[in-house]
């Protein structure tokens, strides 16, 4: 088992399949681990690729008692990961709250960074601001905190329940649902981030080619969230799954792979 070490002696596990100096990192969303790319990681190495795989702090294998669970201090962990694996180069790929976590990283690596992929990236801007119509409100993010904490095990056996949109098994729900309870019971800080996140200066100047990826049916992160992007960088691609939810690799897994992996010889 790998681990990084950061402040206070704590540690963020990650896993590293394959050789060289460059690398795909994926990088999940809240409450979940680096298990969630379970469906990616096999095609993407057997097409060459080294791919790395970091557990958020506070989630999966890595120490749950970190002080700060913030986005920031997670994408410093991955900028931290790419340092000490001595990769020079790297195509970030986060999903939903890694979406966010990605942007941060990518911002900090600068040219190391040699692409972006957004999968369901919560990202610019998660909640309504008056300049950006899109998302939920400031009052859903506290309702959702509130519930979270109120009935921590059956809330989120219920959104394990609602992640896909297309039909799945009972058994990807479940295997949703002991991801989620792996994640610290005050993972919710992260999550509460989300609400005052505001990324899109950052966003917009990002010089490396980006590819996000949207669900039209994403009940998560809502779809002009995705997209936004495509319109406002001009290095940005965005490719919409129709009948989609927030985990395209798993609803529509060929396509995602075929897209990902068209990107990936682009570049």
């Amino acid at each position: 088992m790998s681990y990084l070490t950061r402040e206070d002696n704590k540690r963020v596990f990650y896993e590293s399949y394959g050789d060289g100096d460059s690398a795909v990192l994926l990088v999940h969303g809240w409450g979940m681990s680096g298990r969630t790319w379970d469906h990616v990681t096999p095609a993407l190495v057997a097409a060459g690729h080294r791919v790395v795989l970091i557990d958020h702090r506070g989630c999966g294998q890595s120490d749950k008692d970190f002080a700060d669970l913030s986005i920031k201090a997670i994408a410093g962990d991955v900028v931290a990961l790419v340092k000490e694996l001595g990769l020079a180069s790297v195509v970030l790929n986060g999903w939903s709250l890694g979406g966010a976590v990605v942007v941060e990283a990518a911002d900090q690596l600068g040219d190391v960074c040699k692409g972006l992929v957004l999968t369901g990236g919560a990202t610019p801007v998660y909640t309504q601001k008056p300049d950006f119509p899109h998302g939920g409100t400031d009052e859903d993010m506290a309702g959702t905190l509130a519930a979270l904490n109120a009935d921590r095990v059956n809330f989120l056996k219920g959104l394990s329940q609602v992640v896909c949109v297309k039909e799945v098994s009972p058994d990807i729900e479940h295997w949703f649902w002991q991801i989620f309870l792996q994640a610290s019971p005050l993972a919710g800080q992260s999550l509460g981030e989300l609400a005052q996140l505001d990324q899109r200066e950052q966003l917009a100047a990002l010089p490396m080619p980006i590819l996000s990826f949207v669900g039209s049916e994403d009940g998560f992160v809502a779809p002009p969230i995705c997209r936004w992007v495509g319109d406002n960088n001009p290095n940005a691609r965005v490719v919409e799954f129709e009948g989609v939810g927030h985990a395209p690799f798993i609803e529509e897994q060929q396509a995602y792979f075929d897209e990902l992996q068209a990107f990936l010889g682009s570049l």
